[in-house]
């Protein structure tokens, strides 16, 4: 029986996972669990589940969700030091890290520092601190497995071994995409997106922040950072392929010229079971692949002309230090002022170039660096969005 640490249980990755331990009640159980303010849901949650510990965002949230779960024995709790604490808990086995954003990356530290079996669903916490957050993984010894879809193919498309999958004889990683709702639009047609429209993604059912960085490709982005990290290559070892079916979730080409490529229907139930139990499989009740009915599968070159913001994170990632940090604050903070209406969807990468270019970049030593370096963007993006000047 392992004991799951839930940070994030009301998205979309945090009710997935609940989904599985739900179907696997003799091998799994709810722990601790945290959301932000959806008091409804964690309602609903603790209900079903009885975890021992809960954790908000704030204090209304969590006295709100204490008033309506009175019955129950779990401790509601709220802030970051909880946070913190439940990653840790001497009770818990493994901490799946579905918070979304920087917000991720203590948390998911503290569970790493306490030797947990992570479960890596915030990219953000190796985009802005990449380095300093494998040299914990090392130092703790903990088993790290990847849940975003891409680099969980990418993981099960590796040789394995005793301690996880490794790089020998590989040539190239070729990381799919999706490409999102706006493919085949040209500048004019996006110019006038709105947010309604960058949400409703093809193929994933996502929350609205990875939704709208699916749409720009600053996800993919993203993703090839994480994939620099999580298996030590740079950008010019992985290839970005876009994939509009989303059935090859991503690929490893090896020196003797094969392509090992994962493949599934796109459900994240498939990763998050896999991580959960790796190295063995359970049910999902995901549907069986049926690539007849799939008919035709295609792949296509991506366009950084119409999106640009793939090419930024591999330049953030040659650039090195806070660089990486600078770019997702960035983009955190035109996200949030898109989905505000105050920007444009093209003016999102317009922000991230113009931050990118006037933030001050130094080496990353400790988490302090990229602390400072998150709040200094954030205040750079959201003064370029207030005046309307982004390059």
């Amino acid at each position: 029986m392992q004991g799951i640490c839930l940070l994030g249980a009301t998205g979309s990755i945090g009710q997935s996972t609940l989904n599985i331990i739900a179907q696997h009640p003799d091998k799994f159980t709810l722990i601790n669990a945290s959301a932000n303010e959806s008091v409804e849901k964690m309602a609903d949650i603790c209900r079903r589940f009885r975890p021992q510990r809960v954790v908000m965002g704030s204090e209304k949230a969590r006295n709100d969700l204490a008033l309506q779960c009175c019955n129950l024995s779990t401790s509601f709790e709220w802030g970051n030091d909880a946070l913190e604490s439940i990653a840790s808990d001497a009770s818990v086995d493994q901490v799946m890290a579905a918070i979304m954003g920087f917000a991720g990356l203590k948390p998911t530290l503290a569970g790493i520092r306490a030797g947990k079996r992570t479960l890596l669903a915030n990219k953000e916490s190796l985009v802005t601190a990449g380095k300093l957050f494998m040299d914990e993984v090392a130092r703790h010894n903990v088993v790290l497995l990847p849940i975003d879809s891409e680099h969980n193919a990418i993981y099960q498309s590796l040789p394995q071994t005793t301690s996880g999958a490794h790089t020998q004889d590989v040539s190239k990683i070729l990381l799919t995409a999706s490409g999102g709702p706006f493919r085949t639009w040209s500048l004019d047609d996006m110019a006038s997106v709105t947010p309604e429209q960058a949400c409703k993604h093809p193929n994933w059912s996502m929350g609205q922040k990875i939704s709208i960085d699916s749409a720009s490709l600053m996800n993919k982005g993203l993703e090839l950072i994480e994939a620099c990290w999580l298996f030590d290559v740079t950008p010019n070892e992985i290839e970005v392929v876009v994939h509009p079916e989303s059935i090859v979730h991503s690929m490893v080409s090896y020196r003797d010229g094969s392509v090992v490529a994962q493949m599934g229907n796109p459900d994240m139930r498939i990763p998050i079971a896999y991580g959960m139990t790796w190295p063995k499989r359970v049910e999902t009740q995901v549907p069986p692949l049926s690539l007849i009915d799939v008919g035709r599968l295609n792949f296509e070159a991506p366009d950084t002309s119409r999106f640009p913001n793939l090419k930024l994170a591999a330049d953030a990632w040659f650039m090195g230090g806070t660089a990486m940090a600078v770019l997702n604050a960035a983009n955190e903070v035109a996200v949030a002022a898109f989905l505000n209406r105050k920007i444009g969807f093209l003016d999102i990468a317009k922000v991230n170039e113009g931050v990118l270019s006037a933030a001050n970049i130094v080496t990353v030593n400790t988490l302090d660096n990229v602390f400072e370096a998150d709040f200094s963007s954030r205040q750079l993006a959201q003064d370029m969005v207030n005046r309307g000047g982004f390059l």
